[in-house]
């Protein structure tokens, strides 16, 4: 629980303002609810709210994607559709756990697609990151959002813990830096599994998003450990039990070959990752005990349901 700076009402999911450190109910989020001292140094006379992951909002109307302080310009407002104050890039704002959810889904559509028409070369040159081509740069990104193909409980696994505990780190951290965690953990998680095939002289290459996964369920146990899940939506453990988990299987997996296929390096180095960053931000953002789902001021109160983790295969 954490009390809102402007208000004093008690809020299970406070935000945090990227203006000014305060925190807020989601009645005075915005800036301008909360008389934020940030607002004078806005070049934005349409007062609109900049979460800080895209500078196009300048209230300007200008050409291209932009739009105007009251409706959407440029090329989409010719042909009817208002994406209203921000632009394109306003969809997104907020919204970077679902955007990637979207992309890793589509990716996994395509590789599909290019599997069958292809062939497995063009399939891997595409999607797979590789220690006989780490040159190939393009699949340092396309192999977070790829994963092994028909195998459904892969993706699946990694995108349950992403939707319910990346869309709130993102609300903790806000959607910039939510975004550079996620890419940031994720890359560097497929060039340390690659740098050990290397080492061991596998071309196995490696694929999918269970790194990324892992630093969001890492920095969620620094900010708050008690937090309940529901293990496979049944068991109810703290946060921090699952990921010291994971953290042992993977650290086992390297040194004694624990679940082959697995891609332990880059888990480790995810949950790394994870830690850091959350021991950076947690003295200066406001981390609810607990979180409140369905509404309702005497309902019961639990943490987001949750898998036995993100699956992990690459």
């Amino acid at each position: 629980m954490a009390k809102c700076d402007e208000c004093g009402r008690e809020e299970n999911m406070p935000y945090q303002c990227r203006h000014c450190g305060g925190t807020y109910c989601g009645d005075h989020r915005l800036p301008e609810n909360h008389s934020c001292p940030g607002l004078e140094n806005w070049d934005d006379p349409g007062g609109v709210f900049d979460s800080g992951f895209d500078d196009t909002v300048d209230g300007s109307g200008g050409g291209g994607w932009g739009s105007s302080s009251g409706s959407s310009g440029g090329v989409l407002s010719k042909v009817g559709i208002d994406t209203g104050p921000g632009g394109l890039m306003a969809y997104f704002r907020g919204n970077m756990t679902y955007l990637f959810l979207g992309i890793i889904w589509v990716v996994f559509l395509l590789e599909h697609v290019v599997l069958l028409t292809l062939g497995r070369d063009a399939f891997r040159t595409l999607f797979v990151i590789s220690p006989t081509h780490p040159e190939y740069v393009w699949t340092w990104v396309t192999s977070i959002f790829s994963h092994q193909p028909l195998s459904f409980f892969h993706i699946a696994g990694n995108s349950i813990i992403i939707y319910f505990f990346g869309r709130i780190v993102e609300q903790y951290v806000g959607s910039r830096d939510f975004a550079l965690l996620f890419l940031g953990s994720g890359i560097l998680a497929g060039l340390g599994q690659i740098a050990i095939q290397a080492y061991q002289g596998n071309p196995a290459g490696a694929l999918g998003a269970s790194g990324a996964a892992l630093a969001i369920m890492a920095v969620l146990t620094v900010l708050n450990p008690n937090l309940k899940v529901y293990l496979y939506f049944l068991l109810p453990v703290p946060i921090w039990v699952i990921t010291i988990g994971y953290a042992a299987l993977s650290a086992l997996g390297m040194v004694g070959g624990l679940g082959g296929g697995i891609a332990h390096a880059a888990h480790a180095v995810g949950l790394v990752i994870g830690f850091v960053y959350g021991q950076r931000v947690k003295d200066k953002i406001s981390a609810p005990g607990q979180l409140q789902f369905g509404g309702g001021g005497g309902g019961m109160r639990r943490g987001p349901g949750g898998p036995g983790g993100p699956g992990g295969r690459f």
